[in-house]
């Protein structure tokens, strides 16, 4: 690796956590508070590419993006979400030109949803050679629901569906609850760990684990 182009590279802050965890209102709140520029590079804005038709939650089209189903089983709500061809594309798509913006000297924020083990392998594949922090947004799941119900533009279950996955390798450099903080007091707490934490290590964790958790689902 060039030393001198590393030294040019941005920083990529990665914000991951269930739908309606209050990822994207800390990034809003981030992009206010950090005294450098970064990029909002976020899911959301990513999917939001698409062309309106797609982008109808009951339209057809909708489950070549993503696909979820719930189901009862047992007597209890059970729900599962899976990328579609396109939102594959798209999030493989998004974690490369989030690495290029970082190559080329951008600071990145991105928000994210890393229920699927594949798109995690990425982003430790891409990221671990800039000075990426990895942020664990935590929500208990009936919180999240609530604003998922509450908010009505997102697939309703989503947030039950992600919420056993997206966490489950463990390991982050910081974790927020916004449970039990504003999205301000979140997002200070995320600036504070920028301005005067450690380096973050949690992506060359997770790159150097041998087995990788997520080893046998990066296939396509």
């Amino acid at each position: 690796m060039n030393y001198q182009h590393t030294l040019m590279s941005g920083k990529i802050i990665l914000l991951n956590g269930t739908s309606s965890a209050g990822k994207t209102s800390i990034v809003a709140a981030l992009q206010q508070l950090l005294s450098e520029p970064y990029l909002n590079a976020g899911l959301d804005k990513f999917v939001g590419m698409l062309p309106p038709r797609y982008l109808d939650l009951d339209a057809p089209l909708w489950q070549d993006v993503f696909v979820q189903t719930a189901a009862q089983e047992h007597g209890r709500l059970t729900a599962h979400i899976h990328p579609g061809p396109i939102g594959s594309q798209i999030v493989s798509g998004m974690h490369h030109t989030i690495a290029a913006l970082a190559r080329n000297g951008n600071n990145i924020i991105a928000d994210h949803s890393l229920y699927e083990p594949r798109w995690l392998a990425e982003c430790v594949q891409l990221f671990s050679e800039f000075s990426t922090l990895f942020v664990g947004i935590l929500c208990p799941l009936e919180v999240a629901e609530a604003r998922e119900q509450a908010r009505q533009d997102r697939m309703m279950g989503s947030a039950r569906a992600m919420y056993p996955l997206v966490h489950a390798h463990g390991v982050y450099d910081l974790e927020v609850d916004t449970s039990r903080g504003s999205v301000l007091e979140c997002a200070q707490k995320i600036q504070d760990h920028v301005q005067y934490g450690p380096p973050p290590t949690a992506l060359l964790q997770l790159r150097d684990q041998r087995p990788t958790p997520f080893s046998h689902t990066t296939q396509e």
